[in-house]
């Protein structure tokens, strides 16, 4: 019982108020998009596939998702390539 209270006490921030969540009409449940995930990765794992993922393949296209998602991919590429213009999109200084 002590340890499950330090594990508790260790990570209350990250332990979703369902509660609070469902008073306030957000999303309680992740499991519809974990399926579709594990639906479509499961997809390009399977012998039979023209193409599959490796397992550092699949990493790493989830990791680029990601970040898409977090809008974090452009910031990512800055620090990598420090000349990149952060402020600007390539396809509107071309224009």
């Amino acid at each position: 019982m002590k340890e499950l209270r330090g594990y508790i006490l260790a990570n209350e921030a990250f332990i979703p108020n369902y509660g609070d969540r469902y008073r306030h009409d957000e999303m309680i449940s992740t499991a519809f998009v974990e399926s579709t995930v594990n639906q479509v990765i499961s997809k390009r794992f399977v012998k039979k596939q023209q193409m599959r993922w490796t397992q550092r393949g699949a990493h790493l296209l989830l990791q680029t998702r990601v970040q898409v998602l977090n809008e974090d991919l452009r910031n990512t590429f800055c620090r990598w390539f420090p000349g990149m213009n952060v402020d600007q999109p390539a396809e509107l200084k071309a224009a």
